[in-house]
């Protein structure tokens, strides 16, 4: 007979997440341990076991989740005219970062614990994400579209002004959010004289 699933089994999942992020974060996937792991979320490590076999799987379930959820937040951002839609997914991509200052540092730091077919999903993730900013920067600026390279250069740009506002800003709040994403959009589109 098969196993049922709990009623907080989602919940429980978030919370392993949450936890080994900060932690991963903090220590670096290799120092960390399981134990660590789940005396922070204040379960037991055979508990941690049972969502996941080993910090890899958990390492890998925090970042595919992370990623995730940044492409359903430009998914759902409406259509509307260029420029418009540009600087709401810079603003819904603001507001999907807050909270997520460990998951950036261990996305950037934490690649080589992975396995090669767990790499190529995340950075699929990634490729599509950046793929769906660069057509927005492609729909303001059509010139772009022809220079893959310059576009890419482009897009990695605009991740640069918005990846990083954490290491500054660790307690903007939502509106804090939401003006840096517009001083962002307008400088991006406009220049700096705009601003």
């Amino acid at each position: 007979m098969a196993r049922t699933i709990a009623k907080d089994h989602d919940e429980k999942r978030v919370g392993i997440r949450v936890a080994a992020a900060r932690i991963f974060a903090s220590q670096g996937v290799d120092r960390a341990s399981m134990s660590a792991i789940a005396k922070a979320c204040g379960v037991s490590k055979a508990l941690i076991y049972h969502y996941y076999d080993n910090k890899a799987e958990l390492l890998f379930d925090i970042l595919e989740c992370h990623l995730q959820g940044l492409n359903a937040v430009v998914d759902a951002v409406p259509p509307q005219p260029a420029r418009a839609y540009l600087g709401a997914v810079v603003e819904e991509i603001l507001l999907a970062y807050a909270g997520a200052d460990d998951l950036h540092r261990i996305l950037m730091n934490t690649r080589d614990v992975l396995s090669r077919e767990q790499q190529g999903l995340i950075n699929a993730l990634q490729r599509r994400l950046i793929g769906k900013v660069s057509a927005a920067i492609a729909a303001v600026e059509p010139g772009l579209a022809g220079d893959e390279k310059k576009l890419y250069a482009v897009t990695m740009s605009l991740f640069g002004m918005t990846n990083w506002y954490f290491l500054w800003s660790r307690s903007a709040d939502a509106g804090q959010r939401r003006r840096y994403a517009r001083l962002v959009a307008s400088l991006f589109l406009d220049g700096v004289t705009a601003v």
